[in-house]
C-alpha cells in the first residue's frame, strides 16, 4: 500500500484527485457558461429581430447540457471525497475550501431542478427579452403580459423545487440566488430602518427654499459625441479597453465572457446627457470589478462577484459616492464642455454638481436621484413579494405600480414604459434582484467609510482625476477575493464591521442638507 498521499494519510492522494477532478469539471461548467452570456449579449446587443427564435432554442440547449454537467453524480461523487480530505485538514488551501463551498452550493442546487425545468426557462428568457423590448416601445403591458404570466409559473416552479426547511418565504429562494445566504425577513428590515429616514429627508427637500434648475441635462445633446465622452470615461477609470468594449443596449448592463473579456453597456438619450454619463460609470463599476479577480481564480466559481449586492456597491460607489460628487466634476466638467461648449456655456462647477443632484421624484430607476432611488427599490421588492406569494396577479401588476408608486413617490406613471415596463429585470427571471441594489448602496457607503480612513479624504484624488489609488484600494479589499468570501465576511474583512445602513444614511443626509440649506 503507497504512503505517499501527504498530509491526509493513506486518503490523501484519493482526495486530492477528487479535488483536483472538482476543478477541472467547475472549469468546463464555468467556460459553458460564458459561452452561454456571449450568446445573451448578442441578442441584447445585436441580434437580428428574426433570430430570437433561433436563439431561444439554442440557449436551451446549452443550459440543458450546463445542467447535464453541473449535475453529474460523478461531480457529486468527487465532492464528497474532497470535502472529506478537506475536512481531516489535509493542507487544503483558503480557495479550495471556498471552491468546494461553492461548488457544492450550485451542485445541491441544480441537482433539485428537473433539466427540463432548466431548459424552459432558458428558452422562455430568451422569448421574454424580445416581447419585453417590443413592449415597452409601445407602451403596452399587453403585448407582454402572458409572457410575464408564463415566467411568473415556471419561477414557482423553481421555487418549489428549491425550498427547505429554512425557506420562510418563496421570496427566500429567489434572494438567495443574487445575494446568497440572504433572507427576506433582513431585507425587510433594512427597508424599515431606511425608509423613514427617506421619507423625511425628501420631506425636508421639498420643504426647502432652495431651487434647483436641472434643465441643462435635457438639452440636446449628439449621441455620437456623448459616446466620445463615455469613452474618456472607460479611460480615467481604469477600464482597460483591451479587455473589455462598451456597447449599446436598451437596458444599461454588464457581463463576464472571461477574465479579459468584460462587456459593459450603456444606451444614448439626446435629451437626457446624465442618462449614457452615469450609466456608463454604473456600469464601468461592475466591470472593474470582474477584471480586478485575481487571475488565479479565472474560470472557477470563485472567479466573479461574490453576490450582486457586492457587485452593486461597486457600481454605485463609482456612480453616485464618485461620479456625483463636486469634486469629480471639478475635472470632468471642462471636459464635457468641450464636447459639449454651447450646451454647457453657462455652466460652472456649483450649477452643474446641483443640477446632477437634483432631488425630483421621477418615473425611472435608473435616472432617479439618490434621495428617491432606493424607495424605487421598495416598491419592486413589494410587488416581487405578492407576485411569488400570490396576493398579486400579472394581470394587476399596472395598476399596483401606479398605486405604490403613488404612495411612496408621489407621482403617477400611466405610461406602461415609465412604470411597469420600465427594468428588463422580470423578463430575464431576475426576482429577487432588486434588493441588492439597496444592499449595494449600504454596502457602497461602507466601503466609501474605510476607504477614506485608510487613503484620508477622496476630494483631493478626484479633483486630479487620480483613480489608481481608489482603484487599488478596492482590488486589494474586494475585487482580487473574488467568491472566495461571502458577502458578510468580506464586508467585515474591509471595513471592520458588519454591515449597516448608518454610513449610507450619514453620507446622503450630509450631502443633500448642504445642497438643500436643511
Amino acid at each position: 500500500m503507497s504512503t505517499s498521499g501527504g498530509a491526509g494519510g493513506p486518503d490523501g492522494g484519493a482526495s486530492a484527485v477528487a479535488l483536483e477532478t472538482v476543478r477541472e469539471r467547475d472549469r468546463e461548467i464555468q467556460l459553458l457558461t460564458h459561452i452561454e452570456a456571449q450568446l445573451r449579449w448578442d441578442q441584447e446587443t445585436q441580434l437580428p429581430a428574426k433570430g430570437v427564435v433561433e436563439r431561444a432554442e439554442q440557449l436551451a440547449t446549452l443550459e440543458a447540457i450546463i445542467h447535464q454537467r453541473a449535475t453529474d453524480p460523478a461531480l457529486g461523487d468527487a465532492l464528497d471525497e474532497a470535502d472529506a480530505g478537506a475536512g481531516a485538514g489535509d493542507g487544503v488551501s483558503v480557495h479550495d475550501r471556498a471552491l468546494l463551498r461553492e461548488v457544492r452550493r450550485a451542485y445541491e442546487h441544480r441537482v433539485k431542478l428537473p433539466e427540463s425545468l432548466v431548459t424552459e426557462i432558458a428558452r422562455q428568457s430568451s422569448v421574454n427579452q424580445a416581447a419585453w423590448v417590443r413592449a415597452r416601445e409601445a407602451s403596452d403591458f399587453a403585448l407582454f403580459a402572458s409572457e410575464l404570466e408564463r415566467t411568473v409559473e415556471l419561477i414557482l416552479q423553481r421555487v418549489a423545487c428549491l425550498a427547505d426547511e429554512t425557506t420562510a418565504s418563496p421570496y427566500d429562494v429567489l434572494l438567495d440566488e443574487f445575494e446568497p445566504y440572504m433572507k427576506t425577513a433582513e431585507v425587510v428590515a433594512v427597508f424599515d430602518e431606511l425608509r423613514p429616514r427617506l421619507v423625511a429627508l425628501l420631506d425636508g427637500i421639498r420643504g426647502s427654499s432652495v431651487s434647483i434648475d436641472g434643465t441643462v441635462l435635457a438639452r440636446s445633446y449628439d449621441t455620437n459625441t456623448q459616446r466620445s465622452f463615455s469613452d474618456e470615461l472607460l479611460a480615467a477609470l481604469g477600464f482597460e479597453r483591451d479587455r473589455g468594449r462598451l456597447d449599446v443596449s436598451a437596458h444599461p448592463f454588464s457581463t463576464t465572457l472571461g477574465p479579459d473579456d468584460v462587456r459593459v453597456t450603456t444606451r444614448f438619450a439626446e435629451n437626457l446627457v446624465s442618462s449614457s454619463v452615469f450609466g456608463t460609470i454604473h456600469e464601468c463599476g461592475h466591470g472593474l470589478y470582474e477584471l480586478g479577480v485575481d487571475p488565479a481564480l479565472a474560470a472557477s466559481a470563485l472567479g466573479a462577484g461574490v453576490s450582486l449586492g457586492i457587485h452593486e456597491s461597486q457600481s454605485r460607489f463609482w456612480e453616485n459616492v464618485v461620479g456625483r460628487s463636486r469634486a469629480f466634476w471639478e475635472h470632468f466638467l471642462p471636459r464635457l464642455s468641450a464636447h459639449f461648449p454651447q450646451q454647457l456655456a453657462d455652466q460652472d462647477v456649483d450649477s452643474f454638481y446641483a443640477a446632477i443632484n437634483r432631488v425630483e421624484p421621477s418615473f425611472i430607476r435608473v435616472e432617479a436621484d439618490e434621495v428617491t432611488y432606493n424607495l424605487h427599490i421598495l416598491l419592486r421588492f413589494t410587488l416581487e413579494q405578492q407576485l411569488v406569494e400570490g396576493s398579486l396577479q400579472v394581470s394587476e401588476l399596472p395598476e399596483a405600480w401606479r398605486a405604490l408608486s403613488r404612495d411612496l413617490l408621489g407621482i403617477d406613471p400611466t405610461a406602461a414604459a415609465d412604470g411597469v415596463l420600465q427594468d428588463i429585470h422580470w423578463s430575464a427571471f431576475l426576482i429577487g434582484y432588486f434588493p441588492t441594489y439597496t444592499l449595494g448602496n449600504l454596502y457602497g457607503a461602507q466601503l466609501a467609510a474605510a476607504l477614506q480612513r485608510d487613503l484620508g479624504e477622496l476630494a483631493p484624488l478626484l479633483q486630479e482625476a487620480q483613480f489608481t489609488p481608489i482603484l487599488e484600494w478596492l482590488r486589494s479589499n474586494i475585487h482580487r477575493h473574488g467568491a472566495t468570501y461571502p458577502a458578510r465576511e468580506l464586508c467585515e474583512r474591509a471595513t471592520g464591521t458588519s454591515l449597516t445602513a448608518a454610513h449610507f444614511v450619514t453620507y446622503l443626509e450630509n450631502k443633500y442638507r448642504a445642497l438643500y440649506l436643511l
